[in-house]
């Protein structure tokens, strides 16, 4: 549960999207997303600034780590075939494994800090609003299997 709404802060929060680190987080321009929290929580200048700092500073350090990320990606699809490497797959395959360690150890402190910058109030604030969105999520997930578990209609 705690791993659930520490995936859905930072998808709300930061509008990162909730993939896999090995297929590389997509992060938007970092104005939208301290324009979104900023309509969410109500900061104020100074909670912007130093969260359009940290997120400057994540940014240096996690584009290069993310750039090796898919090179090795990419690298590892081209080692596919009949006459494969397997040290230098293996080699590739842990480097990536580190990588995303590493990523998402930065991405965890990330999200720390930023929730450092938050008062209790809009640290509360930002949990209600992720727990509306996770029920939303559930609801359409529930409706999307009950749509699957019902015949199809006819076209008329």
């Amino acid at each position: 549960m705690k791993l659930t709404k520490f995936l859905a802060t930072i998808v709300f929060a930061l509008g990162v999207a909730g993939v896999a680190v090995a297929q590389q987080m997509q992060a938007p321009p970092q104005g939208d997303q301290v324009d979104q929290l900023d309509q969410l929580l109500d900061l104020d200048e100074n909670q912007q600034q130093e969260i359009r700092s940290l997120l400057d500073e994540a940014e240096r350090q996690l584009a290069p780590k993310e750039q090796e990320a898919q090179a090795l990606q990419a690298r590892l699809g081209d080692y596919v075939g009949p006459d494969f490497d397997e040290n230098a797959i293996r080699q590739d395959a842990a480097r990536l494994g580190d990588l995303t360690g590493e990523i998402t150890a930065e991405t965890v402190l990330l999200q720390s800090r930023i929730e450092a910058v938050f008062t209790e109030e809009q640290r509360q604030r930002l949990d209600d609003a992720i727990a509306q969105q996770q029920q939303q999520m559930q609801d359409l997930q529930d409706q999307m299997q009950q749509q699957e578990g019902q015949p199809a209609q006819p076209a008329q």
